[in-house]
């Protein structure tokens, strides 16, 4: 209660004031989290993303193997240049759905989102709400303009 009479003794120019000041304080702590977050989550995306290029690298050579052991096949029982044909077909068809499948995927992704500076804004907020909710029932719930 000695906070509430301290803070009633002083001016409105110094509560603003002081207002103002935390209320930037605690926007720009705030902001400091969101980006550390998205940082924090940018930075496992591209961890993520070069084991990936290292997978797809490995994949494409295995493919090529396997693509010339397909032709190698064919060309036993068709000439050389069909099996060849075939085999770049059939490629090719995969390579257009997954192109599709991957498309679709991405757009689906959202992007990062730094939920723990959202909950954060939001706590901060309801405590704003429930102290200015608190000082006008203290004023004897009116607005406090002359009643």
């Amino acid at each position: 209660m000695a906070d509430a009479t301290r803070l009633r003794e002083r001016p409105v120019g110094d509560l603003l004031g002081s207002f103002t000041h935390e209320t930037a304080t605690l926007i720009g702590q705030e902001m400091e989290l969101a980006r550390a977050e998205v940082g924090e989550q940018v930075s496992r995306a591209g961890k993520g993303a070069a084991i990936f290029g290292v997978a797809a690298a490995l994949g494409l050579a295995a493919l090529g193997a396997l693509a010339a052991c397909a032709i190698l096949a064919l060309a036993l029982t068709l000439d050389a240049w069909l099996s060849a044909l075939i085999v770049g077909a059939a490629l090719a068809v995969v390579a257009a759905i997954a192109a599709l499948v991957g498309r679709a995927r991405l757009k689906a992704v959202a992007p990062p989102v730094p939920e723990r500076a959202l909950a954060g804004v939001r706590r901060d907020l309801e405590v704003v709400q429930e102290g200015v909710q608190a000082g006008r029932e203290s004023n004897g719930g009116g607005s406090g303009h002359g009643t």
